[in-house]
């Protein structure tokens, strides 16, 4: 593998660890938020469950980094930062939260990661990418369960606005500009990572086949989120 290339790997395995680790953080708050809210006990759980999940996918990410050449991690982060706008109440802090990092974020995570894993690579890179995936899966249902069982108590509708907001802050920097990387290829892909271009034929096929139409069963217009998807086309934001 050119040394490049070698190198793009590395740092891609070193975001997620990074992500991975944000995540541990923010599932663990959130299951306290939802034990505070008497959402069932086992939402609860699989919140507990999940901040565990990503604590050791970050320790996976990070061998997988380390195997790609990386010698020096970025710092382990001590807080996740609430995204939700605090001009809501805390219960509706609670649902934006577990909706933009479960039914987007995770269900995106689990896109990508599928699409990754249709490709042949080395064992050891697969065994990773199935174990994460395998979670990912989990963790998307969990904000899923957690919708259903919010509207059942009342409207969730107030979520729409915020749509374009929630995508923002799942995406990573510039993924629809055009012509980025130079890394593309096949090479990519048998390592774990998405060239560019697929990347983000994956984020809006999984936008408008899975999160959108989600997000209506509960009650939610999507369409704030379809037309943040289409300027963000249009201008290669």
């Amino acid at each position: 593998m050119p040394d490049a290339l070698r190198r793009f790997v590395a740092e891609t395995w070193v975001f997620r660890r990074q992500e991975e680790l944000e995540a541990g953080l923010r599932f663990a708050r959130l299951a306290g938020a939802l034990e505070q809210l008497a959402t069932p006990e086992t939402l609860v759980e699989l919140a507990r469950r999940a901040a565990e999940d990503e604590r050791r996918h970050a320790g996976m990410c990070e061998l997988m980094a380390r195997t790609y050449g990386q010698a020096v991690m970025p710092p382990v982060p001590l807080v996740a930062r609430e995204t939700a706008p605090q001009a809501l109440g805390f219960r509706e802090r609670v649902l934006y939260e577990v909706v933009a990092a479960c039914c987007i974020s995770e269900t995106e995570s689990t896109a990508g990661l599928t699409s990754v894993l249709a490709v042949d690579g080395p064992p050891r890179v697969r065994a990773v990418l199935r174990d994460i995936l395998r979670d990912e899966v989990a963790h998307s249902r969990l904000g899923w369960a957690y919708l259903a069982h919010a509207a059942q108590s009342g409207s969730v509708a107030f979520l729409s606005p915020y749509l374009p907001a929630m995508l923002e802050e799942s995406v990573s920097p510039r993924l629809f500009a055009r012509g980025l990387s130079d890394a593309e290829g096949a090479m990519l892909l048998a390592h774990g990572v998405l060239p560019h271009a697929r990347k983000l034929e994956v984020f809006i096929q999984a936008l408008h086949d899975v999160v959108f139409p989600g997000l209506e069963r509960c009650g939610v217009d999507t369409t704030p989120g379809r037309q943040w998807v289409e300027h963000c086309r249009r201008s290669g934001a």
